[in-house]
Protein backbone atom coordinates (compact mmCIF):
# COMPACT_ATOMS: atom_id res chain seq x y z
CA UNK A 1 0.00 0.00 0.00
CA UNK A 2 3.07 2.11 1.25
CA UNK A 3 4.47 1.78 -2.51
CA UNK A 4 1.29 2.21 -4.30
CA UNK A 5 0.89 5.84 -2.55
CA UNK A 6 4.24 6.69 -3.45
CA UNK A 7 4.02 5.64 -7.02
CA UNK A 8 0.72 7.93 -7.23
CA UNK A 9 2.54 10.69 -5.65
CA UNK A 10 5.52 10.15 -7.73
CA UNK A 11 3.38 9.96 -10.92
CA UNK A 12 1.36 13.44 -10.15
CA UNK A 13 4.59 14.70 -9.36
CA UNK A 14 5.75 14.16 -12.86
CA UNK A 15 2.80 14.62 -14.96
CA UNK A 16 2.59 18.63 -13.23
CA UNK A 17 6.08 18.64 -14.18
CA UNK A 18 5.01 17.78 -17.36
CA UNK A 19 2.14 20.26 -18.03
CA UNK A 20 4.27 23.30 -15.70
CA UNK A 21 4.24 26.37 -18.28
CA UNK A 22 6.86 28.49 -18.85
CA UNK A 23 5.81 32.16 -18.42
CA UNK A 24 8.13 35.25 -19.58
CA UNK A 25 7.58 39.06 -18.55
CA UNK A 26 8.38 41.93 -20.94
CA UNK A 27 8.05 45.46 -19.71
CA UNK A 28 6.67 47.54 -22.65
CA UNK A 29 7.48 51.18 -21.02
CA UNK A 30 11.23 49.92 -20.83
CA UNK A 31 11.39 48.40 -24.37
CA UNK A 32 9.55 52.16 -25.94
CA UNK A 33 12.44 54.07 -23.86
CA UNK A 34 15.03 52.17 -26.18
CA UNK A 35 13.70 52.65 -29.77
CA UNK A 36 14.56 56.06 -31.27
CA UNK A 37 11.97 55.67 -33.88
CA UNK A 38 9.12 55.49 -31.10
CA UNK A 39 10.82 58.76 -29.42
CA UNK A 40 10.39 60.60 -32.55
CA UNK A 41 6.83 59.17 -33.52
CA UNK A 42 5.76 60.88 -29.36
CA UNK A 43 7.57 63.98 -30.03
CA UNK A 44 5.65 64.34 -33.52
CA UNK A 45 2.62 63.53 -31.82
CA UNK A 46 2.87 65.86 -29.18
CA UNK A 47 3.71 68.70 -31.68
CA UNK A 48 0.68 68.28 -33.60
CA UNK A 49 -1.13 67.89 -30.13
CA UNK A 50 0.06 71.19 -29.09
CA UNK A 51 -0.94 72.67 -32.17
CA UNK A 52 -4.29 71.56 -32.66
CA UNK A 53 -4.96 72.17 -29.21
CA UNK A 54 -3.58 76.02 -30.06
CA UNK A 55 -6.22 76.40 -32.93
CA UNK A 56 -8.87 74.98 -30.56
CA UNK A 57 -8.34 77.06 -27.58
CA UNK A 58 -7.82 79.88 -30.44
CA UNK A 59 -11.39 79.51 -31.23
CA UNK A 60 -12.83 78.90 -27.84
CA UNK A 61 -11.38 82.12 -26.83
CA UNK A 62 -13.03 83.83 -29.63
CA UNK A 63 -16.22 82.48 -29.14
CA UNK A 64 -15.73 83.35 -25.32
CA UNK A 65 -14.93 87.28 -26.21
CA UNK A 66 -18.32 87.07 -28.21
CA UNK A 67 -20.04 85.99 -25.39
CA UNK A 68 -18.38 88.22 -22.76
CA UNK A 69 -19.52 91.62 -25.54
CA UNK A 70 -22.61 90.07 -26.10
CA UNK A 71 -23.63 89.92 -22.52
CA UNK A 72 -22.35 93.60 -21.78
CA UNK A 73 -24.32 94.92 -24.79
CA UNK A 74 -27.23 92.74 -24.88
CA UNK A 75 -29.85 94.40 -22.92
CA UNK A 76 -29.35 97.57 -25.42
CA UNK A 77 -29.32 95.64 -28.85
CA UNK A 78 -32.83 95.37 -30.41
CA UNK A 79 -34.24 91.54 -30.87
CA UNK A 80 -32.92 90.56 -34.06
CA UNK A 81 -29.38 91.40 -33.62
CA UNK A 82 -29.65 89.72 -30.13
CA UNK A 83 -30.98 86.68 -32.56
CA UNK A 84 -27.98 86.85 -34.90
CA UNK A 85 -25.27 87.78 -32.18
CA UNK A 86 -26.47 84.33 -30.08
CA UNK A 87 -25.92 82.18 -32.91
CA UNK A 88 -23.22 83.74 -34.14
CA UNK A 89 -21.25 82.42 -30.74
CA UNK A 90 -22.97 79.06 -30.62
CA UNK A 91 -21.50 78.66 -34.45
CA UNK A 92 -18.12 80.07 -32.97
CA UNK A 93 -18.37 77.45 -30.43
CA UNK A 94 -20.10 74.39 -32.45
CA UNK A 95 -16.57 75.15 -34.90
CA UNK A 96 -14.01 75.22 -31.28
CA UNK A 97 -16.09 71.71 -31.34
CA UNK A 98 -15.40 70.54 -35.01
CA UNK A 99 -12.23 71.21 -34.12
CA UNK A 100 -11.85 68.87 -31.08
CA UNK A 101 -13.50 66.06 -32.90
CA UNK A 102 -11.37 66.68 -36.26
CA UNK A 103 -7.69 66.18 -34.20
CA UNK A 104 -8.89 64.27 -31.93
CA UNK A 105 -11.86 62.30 -32.18
CA UNK A 106 -11.74 58.37 -32.40
CA UNK A 107 -11.41 58.78 -36.66
CA UNK A 108 -9.38 61.95 -36.06
CA UNK A 109 -5.88 63.23 -37.21
CA UNK A 110 -4.53 62.19 -33.83
CA UNK A 111 -5.57 58.59 -34.11
CA UNK A 112 -4.80 58.42 -37.80
CA UNK A 113 -1.13 59.75 -36.53
CA UNK A 114 -1.01 57.30 -33.87
CA UNK A 115 -1.74 54.39 -36.39
CA UNK A 116 0.99 55.53 -38.91
CA UNK A 117 3.78 56.26 -36.59
CA UNK A 118 3.07 53.74 -33.32
CA UNK A 119 1.37 50.85 -34.81
CA UNK A 120 4.16 49.58 -37.24
CA UNK A 121 6.42 50.13 -33.77
CA UNK A 122 4.11 48.22 -32.15
CA UNK A 123 3.53 45.65 -34.61
CA UNK A 124 7.23 45.47 -34.49
CA UNK A 125 7.27 44.65 -31.10
CA UNK A 126 4.41 41.76 -30.82
CA UNK A 127 6.04 40.51 -33.69
CA UNK A 128 9.87 39.98 -31.97
CA UNK A 129 7.79 38.81 -28.81
CA UNK A 130 5.80 36.31 -30.82
CA UNK A 131 9.34 34.99 -32.54
CA UNK A 132 10.71 34.98 -28.49
CA UNK A 133 7.81 33.25 -27.11
CA UNK A 134 7.51 30.62 -29.82
CA UNK A 135 11.53 29.57 -29.81
CA UNK A 136 11.59 29.12 -25.86
CA UNK A 137 7.91 27.83 -25.78
CA UNK A 138 6.57 30.45 -23.52
CA UNK A 139 2.79 29.73 -22.83
CA UNK A 140 2.43 33.41 -22.00
CA UNK A 141 4.25 36.95 -22.35
CA UNK A 142 2.95 39.35 -19.97
CA UNK A 143 3.32 43.27 -19.59
CA UNK A 144 4.75 44.07 -16.63
CA UNK A 145 3.79 47.65 -17.22
CA UNK A 146 -0.27 47.15 -17.62
CA UNK A 147 0.08 44.35 -14.94
CA UNK A 148 -0.96 45.84 -12.32
CA UNK A 149 -1.51 43.06 -10.19
CA UNK A 150 2.40 41.34 -10.53
CA UNK A 151 4.00 42.58 -7.18
CA UNK A 152 6.74 40.57 -7.75
CA UNK A 153 8.72 38.71 -10.82
CA UNK A 154 11.81 37.07 -11.02
CA UNK A 155 14.76 39.39 -13.05
CA UNK A 156 15.46 35.95 -14.93
CA UNK A 157 12.03 35.59 -16.74
CA UNK A 158 12.13 39.35 -18.15
CA UNK A 159 13.11 39.15 -21.91
CA UNK A 160 12.62 42.79 -22.64
CA UNK A 161 16.48 42.81 -23.24
CA UNK A 162 16.01 39.80 -25.77
CA UNK A 163 13.19 41.59 -27.40
CA UNK A 164 15.30 44.55 -27.90
CA UNK A 165 17.81 42.97 -29.34
CA UNK A 166 15.62 41.26 -31.93
CA UNK A 167 14.04 44.30 -33.00
CA UNK A 168 18.24 45.55 -33.74
CA UNK A 169 18.53 42.53 -35.59
CA UNK A 170 15.58 43.52 -37.84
Amino acid sequence: MRRFILGLCLCLGMSLAANAQEYALIDMEYILEHIPAYKSATDSMKQANDRWEAEIKKVSDEAKNMYDAYQKNASQLPESDRTAKENAIVDKEKEAAELRRKYFGPEGEMAKMRDRLVRPIQDDIYNAVKEIALDYNYAMVIDRASASSIIFAMPDIDISDEVLSRLEQR
